[in-house]
């Protein structure tokens, strides 16, 4: 399975612009510039979009292995805050910080730190990121 997306780029790095699609639509011609990436100019960023795709990634990641492991949650809810910071001339990205609040019934906090472990470790965009990844599960 391959799944594609675009960026175009007009102009320089700090005062060109791009936009950015998604083979599926999602994504089409989104603004994307300096501004959005580093200050708050309404359009995406990259590290907002990686952000968004290892939330999605490790959420369903843990959903199939509460599955697995004969548990349905009620809700599974995930933030991932992506760091970029100054590297040399240029910058990394650094770490991405996944924060979990989830609900599962009959599900003990041994139990849930395993599968939630085993879902950061199986999520492929966590296998992908060269990142210090960080897992702050609980269930409230």
């Amino acid at each position: 399975m391959i799944r594609k997306a675009t960026a175009v780029w007009k102009g320089t790095g700090r005062d060109g612009t791009g936009q950015l699609s998604s083979e599926s639509g999602v994504l089409a011609g989104t603004p994307y510039s300096f501004k959005t990436r580093f200050e708050s100019e309404k359009g995406t960023n990259p590290e907002e979009l990686i952000a968004a795709a290892h939330a999605g990634c490790f959420t369903m990641a843990l959903a199939f292995g509460l599955q697995m492991a004969g548990f349905t949650p009620d809700e599974l809810s995930t933030e991932a805050a992506v760091t970029l910071e100054p590297e040399g001339k240029g910058f990394k990205i650094s770490k991405s910080a996944l924060t979990l609040r989830a609900k599962v019934p009959n599900l003990d906090e041994a139990g849930f730190a395993r599968l939630a472990g085993e879902a950061e470790k199986n999520c492929p965009v966590s296998k992908v990121l060269n990142a210090a990844i960080t897992l702050d599960a609980k269930l409230v």
